[in-house]
């Protein structure tokens, strides 16, 4: 059975997330319906999925992995792309589909998960060919203030304030990478980079920030929330539509068993 590693991107409009649900059109609904077409309907792909991105949110770097028949892969390999095109909807594309090791676990050997998140302050609101992917805010954003606020949230700590606590599972993360630019269109873009998130964290964050940098909130405040326990009513979750999973990140070959062992231990604040 060779592991198969997909890169997959989507407009999440339309979509209720990634994971499958009765009766609702998912990301990994139409993908698995499109390869039982081709493999087989009893066909067990076994399909890991690196993030399962929430209803709106949408991905031009998300990962999954399934595993094939020996046979299966060895006749479709060259013409996959070409077929899941033509059975996909068109808001769901397969840009990649590479054999990994046995090793290769999607979710977990991941060592970052980087997403963006796109607001214009303009007048006049989203351009109408952005408006799916673009968050338009009534407020002027002052860039040096959302990076203020960005700031005090890098690093390791429990951002529980910010998550939607589920049973057994640990709120600290590790923040490497958070920060504000406008892009050449004037868009202010938020880049966040992390070992992993937890559900709604990243849009969470997005909007404290932005309570920030329309100026309702001074920019120590969203750190001032990382002393709390549990979720705070008083952060307002940023719309889905206007993140986007862009990139997820790999070792070496060598060290994907190794680094998806470290990734199920029970996340712990460093001492």
């Amino acid at each position: 059975m060779p592991r198969v590693r997909l890169d997959v991107a989507y407009d999440g409009t339309d979509f209720s997330g990634w994971a499958v649900q009765p009766s609702r059109r998912t990301v990994a609904g139409v993908l698995l319906d499109a390869l039982g077409r081709l493999f087989g309907s009893d066909t067990a792909f076994g399909m890991v999925v690196a993030g399962r991105t929430d209803a709106g949110v949408h991905a031009t770097g998300q990962v999954c992995h399934i595993d094939l028949p020996s046979e299966a892969w060895a006749a479709t390999a060259p013409t996959l792309l070409r077929r899941l095109a033509a059975l996909l909807p068109g808001d769901v594309r397969v840009h990649e589909a590479t054999e990994v090791p046995e090793t290769f676990d999607a979710r977990f050997s991941a060592t970052f998960r980087r997403y963006r998140y796109r607001v214009t302050d303009a007048v006049h609101g989203a351009e109408p060919l952005r408006r799916y992917d673009t968050l338009a805010w009534p407020r002027t954003l002052d860039p040096e203030l959302l990076n203020a606020a960005a700031a005090g949230l890098v690093g390791e700590h429990d951002f529980a304030a910010f998550c939607r606590r589920k049973e057994h599972a640990t709120t600290v993360r590790a923040i490497n990478r958070l920060e504000w630019g406008r892009d050449l269109d004037g868009v202010l873009v938020a880049t966040v980079q992390a070992d992993a998130f937890c559900q709604a964290m990243v849009r969470s964050l997005v909007g404290a920030m932005l309570h920030v940098g329309d100026g309702r909130r001074p920019p120590e405040w969203p750190t001032s929330l990382l002393r709390l326990t549990a979720r705070s009513s008083e952060v307002t979750v940023a719309p889905a539509h206007g993140l986007t999973l862009v990139e997820v990140g790999y070792p070496s070959a060598a060290e994907f068993a190794a680094r998806a062992e470290a990734t199920r231990r029970i996340r712990t604040l460093s001492s």
